[in-house]
């Protein structure tokens, strides 16, 4: 799905498709977990976080807006550190920045279920959430080509603009592959925040970012063995 106009409908769906679709689904759970079990957090949704760090003062919102400024920060170290280490260590593993979100997500997982034994609450605190949105940043590197992210995971808006792209495309001449890979993406992403969101009905947040953590490890393992099968994880 990096390129879906030149592909038919029948190539669609490859071993990359698939996963795409998992992470994506992923992402939406994670964002659920983060929007349900706060104050209204977004780990998946910068947009939001920028205006959020710039608006909060105009609006009595100190607190909110210097929470939304360290989320863009925190995803944004995510992006880098993952992208420093699939050029350093996971050159023959691309999806190598799986490892780093799982990791990222295990330790928001105990620091979290710490919190919970101490304090008994039920929602997330905010030094978890940092921990899934530098996790998130970092997932959102799974899919490079040519050195750029070929397939955002969570940016739901660059999403739908390729798939109103492609649907143009389809009505113009073209297939319905112009726009199907898209619309798969979305979709997988708004089941995982829909996942998420009944989940969070059922259990407390460190449940929900254990359940997050079990499923990314559960993708990376599956990279690993299947996918990027090109020498050991950590290659120098």
């Amino acid at each position: 799905m990096t390129s879906t106009g030149n592909r038919s409908v029948r190539t669609l769906f490859d071993s990359e498709d698939r996963l795409s679709w998992v992470l994506a689904a992923l992402a939406g759970l994670l964002g659920a977990a983060a929007f349900t079990h706060t104050s209204g957090y977004f780990v998946t949704f910068m947009t939001g976080n920028t205006e959020r760090a710039i608006l909060g003062y105009f609006d009595d919102q100190t607190d909110m807006a210097v929470a939304a400024a360290l989320l863009l920060v925190s995803f944004m170290a995510g992006v880098v550190a993952a992208s420093w280490c699939r050029r350093r260590f996971w050159s023959g593993h691309p999806h190598g920045p799986t490892l780093l979100t799982t990791a990222s997500l295990a330790l928001a997982s105990v620091i979290d279920a710490l919190s919970y034994t101490a304090t008994d609450t039920t929602t997330i605190d905010f030094v978890p959430i940092l921990f899934v949105a530098f996790g998130v940043g970092g997932l959102n590197t799974s899919f490079v080509k040519n050195g750029e992210v070929s397939v955002p995971l969570s940016y739901v808006t660059g999403t739908l603009v390729k798939m109103g792209q492609g649907i143009e495309r389809h009505l113009s001449g073209g297939s319905c592959a112009d726009w199907l890979g898209y619309f798969l993406l979305f979709t997988a992403f708004a089941i995982g925040a829909l996942c998420g969101g009944l989940l969070s009905l059922l259990v407390v947040g460190w449940a929900m970012l254990i359940t997050a953590t079990v499923v990314c490890m559960a993708a990376t393992g599956y990279t690993y063995l299947h996918l990027d099968r090109h020498g050991p994880l950590f290659a120098e």
